[in-house]
């Protein structure tokens, strides 16, 4: 049978403009929005962000409770557009998740905790784990196999005895660890700004400061009089406004004693020596 030219040419081009032509798959479509869900969002404490903590209190298997809650202290600042939101000595908070006390025939107690939430600067919780991923691990070194899971908190610092056969755990106060901010969290940084400095208006310097007139008399015991009203006894202090005022001292038995007076500020010192009365014919 005899072949036709024009088929067989177009037979021997065909898979090569097949072979040419771009191949799209799955995965490459698909690329771009999964890294576009991933970028986290502006102003955010960042998953995986360590939190350095301090055990505030000695804990021991001993009579330690299961769901009780063991505080911890912040000891150094988280920040976020190097805004302090999370400052040192802040309050974090685990919970005990198993506690067994030491048993007869040598076998040791039980002592596991769960790192909880620290609170940031505006109150809010901030939700923690143990682990830097949340793939599990742990570190083993000195713990039991139950303390090796992803959710505990490990004290690779403690002591080797505290674990020995027949022993209590206990975990002492001051102890230190790291755990890690647990998902992404956006935050309103218009709450950890601080605040504006309060702004003190001076007095207007039209308003004049208070003078003081100390006045004494001899004898003692005389009515004073400033400006014709009554304002106290020799000895007394009184406040009067700077200017100029009109100063009565009187008493039974004695001549009035006047006196006018610009007082300009400061304190004023007067003694007024009484003349008794002269006697009436």
């Amino acid at each position: 049978m005899q072949k036709n030219p024009v088929l067989v040419i177009l037979l021997a081009i065909c898979p090569l403009l097949t072979a040419q032509q771009p191949q799209t798959t799955p995965d490459a479509t698909q690329a771009q929005p999964t890294a576009l869900a991933t970028t986290p969002a502006p102003h955010s404490l960042l998953d995986g962000t360590p939190v350095k903590l301090r055990l505030s209190e000695t804990l021991s298997s001993a009579d330690a409770k299961v769901g009780q809650e063991i505080p911890f202290e912040v000891i150094e600042d988280v920040s976020v557009d190097q805004v302090v939101v999370l400052p040192k000595g802040s309050t974090a908070i685990a919970a005990v998740t198993e506690a067994d006390h030491k048993k007869s025939m040598g076998r040791a107690g039980k002592l596991n905790i769960s790192i909880s939430y620290a609170r940031l600067k505006d109150q809010e919780k901030v939700a923690l784990r143990a682990t830097k991923d949340t793939k599990g691990g742990g570190h083993v070194g000195a713990m039991t196999g139950a303390m090796v899971a992803t959710a505990i908190v490990f004290f690779p610092a403690a002591p080797l005895f505290l674990f020995m056969k027949g022993k209590d755990i206990t975990i002492p106060q001051g102890t230190e660890i790291t755990a890690f901010v647990e998902g992404d969290m956006h935050l309103d940084m218009s709450k950890f700004e601080p605040a504006p400095p309060v702004q003190v208006q001076a007095p207007p310097s039209a308003v004049p400061a208070q003078a003081s007139l100390s006045i004494d008399s001899t004898p003692p015991g005389a009515d004073i009089e400033i400006d014709g009203a009554f304002v106290g006894n020799t000895p007394s202090t009184v406040s009067v406004a700077p200017g100029s005022h009109q100063i009565a001292v009187k008493k039974k038995g004695f001549a009035p004693w006047t006196k006018t007076l610009n007082v300009t500020g400061g304190t004023v010192h007067l003694n007024a020596e009484l003349d008794p009365e002269p006697a009436k014919p």
